[in-house]
């Protein structure tokens, strides 16, 4: 054929049916024949559409990509998770497609439609505050096996996971804040009623009865892993008559809204109170002061999770070996954190 862009109707009149037929066998190939997939997939691959993508598709009953759903699309802290999703992905011919689930929300059967319809084969989604009928509407639909969660989770799904260390973390920022001498430590938490909100926090409330800290209720100060979040805490923080020495804040960037309000008020971070945040995102280590943060292996959760997933789509029955993968975290200690002032 001479070199042009094939078309439908190309792949129609090879085939010896109508174009129609060729769209609905390429969309949806179980609502055909097998002996019309295979002269379809034929003359896809005399013709040359889509690179012969769409012919390999229908012998396989793949589409060679996963779903990625995030609940913020500029939310920072997913690129490094997206990174390692998209380098596994990629090594097994897997393409990534990504979503927000706040169009979702109101139903699962808008996620469940991409496996049906064969745009995705699987799906990883790094929102565990999905509604519950959401969630429901997910683990009774017969596609549910090649769904897997990252990051956050949902506590009653039964669905797979990849998630940090998320007590150990808390506890270490805990006891590192203790160790160079804070007595009064305030929380900043995730949105409520968010998995990680709850791990995190729980986890800071226990480390400190652990420790023996004092810790007043309004010194969990409610937050939503946002900027503008940790600046309105900010202000909870200078509003207090008896100021904790430090904050440890559920996320990079509530503490770096934190310091940013601080800096707007005149308050100097960590001669005035010293801040830590959990994730270490590329911007803690570049803003000023750099932030000390608990690190989450995100390139890691993003790779396990890819793996998970790959794993239970090539198994027979769809089941992985692993139904739940715990990635480790680490201290990182920088210039945001100092023994507390001792100026009267």
């Amino acid at each position: 054929m001479a070199q042009k862009t094939s078309t439908l109707q190309d792949v129609a009149r090879v085939a010896g049916v109508s174009t129609a037929t060729v769209s609905r066998t390429l969309s949806n190939p179980k609502m055909v024949n097998e002996s019309t997939r295979e002269r379809v997939a034929e003359a896809v691959r005399v013709s040359g559409y889509r690179v012969n993508r769409a012919a390999r598709n229908l012998r396989t009953q793949r589409a060679q990509s996963v779903l990625v759903l995030l609940p913020d699309l500029a939310n920072p802290f997913f690129s490094a998770i997206l990174e390692g999703i998209s380098l596994n992905l990629s090594r097994r011919g897997y393409s990534m497609l990504i979503a927000s689930t706040k169009q979702v929300h109101d139903s699962g059967d808008r996620l469940i439609d991409y496996l049906d319809d064969a745009r995705a084969d699987g799906m990883i989604i790094l929102d565990g505050g999905l509604d519950p009928a959401v969630v429901a509407s997910l683990k009774n639909a017969p596609q549910s096996k090649p769904i897997l969660f990252a990051c956050e989770w949902v506590e009653d799904g039964n669905f797979p996971s990849v998630r940090s260390e998320n007590r150990r973390g808390t506890g270490t920022a805990v006891r590192y804040l203790h160790s160079i001498g804070h007595r009064k430590i305030a929380h900043v938490t995730g949105p409520d009623g968010n998995v990680l909100m709850h791990a995190r926090k729980d986890a800071f409330v226990a480390e400190c009865e652990k420790l023996d800290l004092e810790l007043k209720p309004e010194w969990i100060i409610p937050g939503d892993f946002s900027l503008r979040a940790g600046c309105l805490a900010a202000k909870t923080w200078i509003a207090f008559e008896d100021r904790p020495t430090a904050v440890f804040c559920a996320s990079d960037l509530l503490a770096l809204g934190f310091i940013s309000e601080l800096s707007r008020q005149d308050f100097k971070v960590p001669q005035d109170v010293s801040v830590m945040g959990f994730d270490d995102i590329d911007l803690a280590e570049q803003f000023i002061p750099p932030l000390t943060s608990i690190r989450q292996d995100r390139l890691l959760i993003g790779e396990t999770a890819a793996s998970m997933l790959l794993e239970r789509l090539t198994t027979q029955s769809g089941e992985g070996t692993e139904h739940a993968a715990v990635v480790p975290v680490s201290l990182i200690i920088r210039e945001s954190t100092a023994p507390p002032n001792s100026r009267p």
